[in-house]
């Protein structure tokens, strides 16, 4: 493992960490942006009642802060780590929730299993929290297969680097968050992803429209994805028809989407300027995943004799 550390130190003291405008110019970027969306839909389709809570901006980005909170305080102990006032604290320092939509995601991650308490006494605002084993496997498929993706555009060593030392991930996590949740390009996307990505579900949606796009075709200003109904939308991710309906009728509104003939019938097309806008907010993340990866392979300590047993 020693051997192992010093190899992957040596491999990224001078990372070539990929930049948005690299992401969006590779040749690969689109099929590797496919296979991303298809596996965060097959994440939620294995765990929809759970992957729901970063199924919207807003979940997102308190869930990632969460898990921020929870990891940092795995990699350094002085580190004052989760509790319901410190998650207050830190949105209060932004506008992407309020008070009580943070304490009702907290308590909605507890009632799943996803937090518990590291003691069962004392006043449930200063209560330390902790993510349990099931959200830690379902954040490192997530991280896992990003790096897959981000392999794809450069034939690189993310993943096998990542699953030779799992504590990159509590490393890389934290960073990444950080690094999105003040990046306005992220948590403030153009009006086409806007329009998805603060209703309930709307992020999965919108990568189940995007994973039906053939990678290899040049844009046209309306790409056709073959029929679609409302319906299988509704059922997939647990939403009432009338939400649904309302989400694409706000798209098409804007002009983004919609079906070739009317009554919603024909093919099913995505506009041009909707598919730019979500591939370049798509490659933020992927930039921000990229950077604090490097930045964690760089930074990660020697393992005690614990973890290399482990």
């Amino acid at each position: 493992m020693s051997s192992l550390l010093t190899a992957m130190r040596s491999a990224t003291n001078a990372p070539t960490v990929l930049t948005v405008e690299a992401i969006l110019e590779n040749r690969f970027y689109a099929l590797a942006l496919k296979d991303a969306a298809l596996k965060l839909i097959a994440m939620h389709d294995a765990a929809p009642r759970i992957v729901r809570y970063t199924a919207d901006m807003k979940r997102w980005l308190l869930t990632q802060s969460i898990l921020a909170f929870h990891f940092q305080r795995v990699t350094s102990p002085s580190h004052p780590g989760l509790t319901a006032a410190k998650l207050n604290a830190l949105i209060a320092e932004s506008d992407v929730a309020s008070k009580n939509t943070a304490f009702a995601h907290l308590a909605e991650m507890r009632n799943y299993g996803l937090l518990v308490d590291t003691h069962e006494s004392g006043d449930r605002r200063v209560r330390q929290l902790r993510i349990s084993e099931t959200a830690e496997t379902l954040i490192r498929e997530w991280f896992d297969e990003h790096l897959k993706s981000l392999d794809m555009l450069d034939r690189g060593t993310r993943f096998s680097r990542s699953s030779a030392d799992r504590r990159l991930l509590w490393y890389a996590q934290p960073r990444m968050s950080q690094s999105l949740f003040h990046d306005p390009n992220w948590t403030s996307p153009p009006q086409t992803v806007d329009a998805f990505v603060r209703t309930a579900s709307g992020s999965n949606i919108l990568h189940d429209l995007m994973s039906r796009l053939p990678p290899e075709r040049e844009l046209e200003p309306r790409m056709p994805i073959g029929p679609l109904r409302i319906g299988e939308f509704f059922k997939r991710y647990a939403i009432s028809r009338t939400h649904a309906r309302r989400l694409f009728d706000r798209a098409h509104l804007l002009g983004t989407c919609g079906w070739e003939l009317s009554s919603n019938s024909g093919d099913f097309w995505l506009g041009a300027e909707l598919i730019r806008d979500y591939r370049h907010w798509q490659a933020v993340k992927f930039a921000a995943i990229d950077e604090a990866f490097e930045w964690a392979c760089c930074h990660v300590p020697e393992p005690t004799n614990e973890q290399r047993e482990g």
